[in-house]
């Protein structure tokens, strides 16, 4: 079990080990909630993301959508240079984001 020591000012500092379990980095953040008995749970703070901040991800960087079958045009003509076949990569759209 790890311990703490508290600074005159309340602060404590986890050991690295501690951190790298919980898979933080410096400037994460950590979550902390109340237990009963006194006791805290602490743990990665990991951002909820929500459908609508993915969908306006990309807002206004595309010049026109693509459509369906140019979609599916280019997933047929497979890869468009050596290093993405040799990675097994995806087809790519130039021109297409600004």
């Amino acid at each position: 079990m790890a311990s703490l020591k508290i600074t005159m000012t309340g602060l404590a500092t986890l050991a690295r080990n501690l951190l790298q379990h919980l898979g933080i980095k410096p400037g994460e953040r950590i979550d902390i909630d109340k237990m009963p008995d006194g006791e805290l749970r602490v743990r990665a703070a990991r951002p909820a993301g929500t459908i609508e901040n993915f969908i306006g991800r990309h807002a206004g960087k595309v010049k026109k959508p693509m459509t369906i079958e140019e979609m599916n045009e280019l997933a047929a003509a497979g890869p468009t240079d050596k290093r993405q076949s040799a990675t097994g990569g995806g087809c790519r759209v130039a021109n297409r984001i600004e």
